[in-house]
């Protein structure tokens, strides 16, 4: 008869280093969303593209609004806060992309104090057009069931208050760049 130091319970955590391993890095679940949101949802990117508009202000557009959905993204980085909070920036990104492509609204909006968020929603007219429910549905929709379904690595606590931390300053100045350079941009 053997001694057997440990019992084996069939339970395996999620916590296994092999799995942790596979998993992904908040941060880098940051910067996908955010990387998503700055340019697949930028419609000025996309109107500049075709040739509709300036790509220098949509170009400054894509790196600031990358940068405010970072810093949002590193304040609610937390194991339990941050696929609901990524929901919610992905859906309402793809909603106002839906609105700045059926209003052909420039960038420069975005410095403008006088311009408010409900003026870069749809009209409610638009949706039930066929473009804004396409566009809910591809910059949306499709990237909220590719985030619930990814597995992200478990930090410990102090961990991930850095990464968050480092989020945090590091999607600010990046927000601070593109938000300047727009100004400036409207501003000439």
């Amino acid at each position: 008869m053997s001694l057997k130091l440990f019992r084996s319970t069939g339970f395996h955590s999620i916590l296994t280093p092999g799995e942790a391993r596979l998993a992904l890095h908040p941060g880098w679940a940051v910067a996908a969303v955010a990387g998503w949101v700055g340019i697949a949802c930028n419609a000025w990117l996309w109107q500049a593209l075709v040739g509709m508009g300036s790509l220098l202000p949509a170009i400054a557009a894509s790196i600031g609004i990358a940068g405010a959905v970072g810093f949002f993204l590193s304040v609610f980085g937390w194991r339990r806060t941050f696929k609901p909070a990524a929901t919610f920036a992905l859906l309402g990104s793809a909603l106002l992309s839906g609105g700045v492509w059926t209003q052909t609204i420039p960038p420069t909006s975005l410095v403008d104090d006088a311009t408010r968020i409900s003026a870069l929603l749809p009209a409610w007219a638009s949706l039930f057009s066929w473009q804004v429910p396409i566009l809910l549905v591809l910059l949306g929709g499709l990237p909220v069931l590719w985030l619930w379904n990814t597995q992200l690595r478990r930090l410990s606590g102090p961990a991930q208050l850095r990464s968050n931390l480092g989020g945090i300053f590091l999607w600010f100045f990046v927000a601070s760049v593109g938000f300047a350079l727009l100004g400036r941009l409207a501003a000439a």
